[in-house]
C-alpha cells in the first residue's frame, strides 16, 4: 500500500524533478555528491517540491549512513540515540523534517555535536530559516533555497510516473488539470494521479475522472504559465493603488488556492515596502493578523487576513525606506565607501555624546568624508513623514 510518491523517491540527484540549481549538471549538490563531500545544511522551499526527496538522493550517492527524525513527532530520547550512534561511528548524517520547530532541549543537546562535525544535519523547512530556526543552528549550516516548480517540471513528473502506473490511459488535458491543481505541489500531483488511476475501473483518467477526484476550482494557471505569481502581484499592487475590494478579491484567490505562507510573506513586504513610514504601525498590525491567522487556521484565518488587507489598502503609502535603502546599497556596489571618520570610532575621545547636549542632538559628521554631502532619505508628503521631516530639516540646520 506504499504510496506512489514514496514509491518515486528519487534514488539520485538526477533524479529529482526541477532545483537544477541545486542538482542540474553543475549544481552544488551535485558537485558536492561528485566529490563524496557533504557539509550541514538546511534546505527550505514550499511543500511538495524536492525537500525530502534532494536529502534521501544526496544521502544515497554518498552511500553514508544516515538517520531521519522528524522535529515535531520524534522526542529527545529519539535525538540521544542518534548521537550515541555518531559516537559510535565516529560520524552520521541526520536529516530532520519541520526543523523549524526543534525545541531548545533538543538543539542543545545536538549543537555540539554537530559543531565538532560527529553529527551533519540537514535540516528540512517549508519556514524561512532566517526568520524560524534558531541563530546558533543556522550559524552552523549552509542555507539553500528550492524554487517553486514550474508547470514543465510537474508535468515532466506525472509523464514520467505514469509508466509505473499498469495500463494506465491518461490525455494531455487531465494532466494539465492535475497540474493546475497541484499548486506547484509534485507531491500532491502524484497523489492525485493515483488517486484518480485508482478510482476508475479501467485505469482510463480524463477530466471528468480527475475532476470527480478533485472538484477544488481550478484557481491558478493561465497561457503563460505564471498564474500564481500573477495573483501574489495583482495583491500588492492593488493594495499600493489603494484598490480595496480588488485587493481583497486577490486575497480571496489566495486563500481559495490555501496558500497562507505566500499571503502572509506578500503581506508583510507591503507593510514595509508600499505603507512604510507613511503609516509604520501598519508592520506591527500585519504581524499580529499573521499570528492570529496561523493560531485559527482557516477558515477562520480568512478574518485577520482580510481585515489586515482592507487597512493596508486604505493607509496612506510611502515607498521611501525602501528607496532610501536601495539608494545607499546601490552606492556602495559601484565602490563608494570611504573610512569610517575617527571621531565616531569605538572608544574616541573626539566622540561628542549627544545625550550631553541640548535636544539631544550635536553638530557632528557621521558620514565618510568621500560622500559626506550624499542623501539617501527622501521624504514622501505624509502626516507622519513630515514631522520626521521636520525634525530632520531642524538638525541639519543646527536648531
Amino acid at each position: 500500500m506504499e504510496l506512489l510518491a514514496n514509491k518515486l523517491r528519487p534514488n539520485k540527484l538526477s533524479d529529482v524533478i526541477g532545483q537544477e540549481h541545486l542538482v542540474g549538471k553543475n549544481g552544488v549538490l551535485s558537485n558536492l555528491a561528485k566529490n563524496k563531500k557533504i557539509f550541514s545544511m538546511i534546505l527550505y522551499g514550499n511543500p511538495g517540491i524536492g525537500k525530502t526527496s534532494i536529502a534521501y538522493a544526496l544521502v544515497n550517492e554518498l552511500g553514508v549512513r544516515y538517520r531521519f527524525l522528524n522535529a515535531t513527532i520524534n522526542k529527545k530520547e529519539d535525538f540521544d540515540v542518534v548521537i550515541e550512534e555518531a559516537k559510535m561511528y565516529g560520524e552520521i548524517i541526520l536529516i530532520v523534517d519541520e526543523i523549524h520547530r526543534m525545541n531548545k532541549d533538543k538543539q542543545d543537546i545536538l549543537l555540539p555535536h554537530i559543531e565538532n562535525g560527529s553529527i551533519i544535519l540537514i535540516g528540512l523547512t517549508t519556514a524561512n530559516p532566517y526568520y524560524k530556526i534558531n541563530p546558533a543552528i543556522r550559524s552552523r549550516c549552509e542555507i539553500y533555497e528550492l524554487h517553486p516548480l514550474e508547470n514543465k517540471d510537474i508535468k515532466k513528473g506525472i509523464k514520467k510516473a505514469c509508466a509505473s502506473l499498469p495500463d494506465i490511459k491518461i490525455d494531455n488535458e487531465a494532466i494539465d488539470l492535475i497540474t493546475s491543481l497541484s499548486s506547484g505541489d509534485y507531491r500532491t500531483a502524484l497523489n492525485l494521479l493515483e488517486v484518480s488511476y485508482y478510482s476508475s475501473s479501467k485505469h482510463v483518467i480524463d477530466l471528468e475522472a480527475v475532476k470527480k477526484v478533485n472538484s477544488k476550482p481550478v484557481m491558478m494557471g493561465d497561457k503563460d504559465d505564471d498564474g500564481h505569481y500573477q495573483l501574489i502581484s495583482a495583491l500588492q499592487k492593488s493594495i499600493r493603488g489603494s484598490d480595496v475590494d480588488a485587493a481583497i478579491y486577490y486575497l480571496a484567490r489566495l486563500i481559495a488556492i490555501g496558500d497562507l505562507d505566500i499571503i502572509y510573506r506578500r503581506l508583510n513586504v507591503i507593510a514595509y515596502e508600499d505603507i512604510g513610514l507613511a503609516n509604520p504601525s501598519m508592520g506591527p498590525k500585519v504581524r499580529a493578523a499573521i499570528d492570529s491567522a496561523e493560531m485559527l487556521g482557516l477558515p477562520e484565518a480568512r478574518i485577520p487576513l482580510s481585515e489586515v488587507t482592507i487597512e493596508l489598502a486604505l493607509s496612506p503609502k510611502s515607498n521611501s525606506a525602501i528607496c532610501a535603502i536601495d539608494s545607499a546599497i546601490d552606492l556602495i556596489s559601484k565602490g563608494s565607501t570611504g573610512e569610517v571618520p575617527a571621531w565616531i570610532h569605538e572608544g574616541s575621545p573626539m566622540y561628542k555624546y549627544p545625550h550631553s547636549y541640548p535636544n539631544h542632538w550635536v553638530k557632528q559628521q557621521y558620514l565618510p568624508n568621500e560622500i559626506k554631502n550624499n542623501k539617501f532619505y527622501e521624504p514622501c508628503i505624509n502626516t507622519y513623514e513630515n514631522g520626521l521631516n521636520k525634525i530632520n530639516k531642524q538638525m541639519k540646520e543646527g536648531k
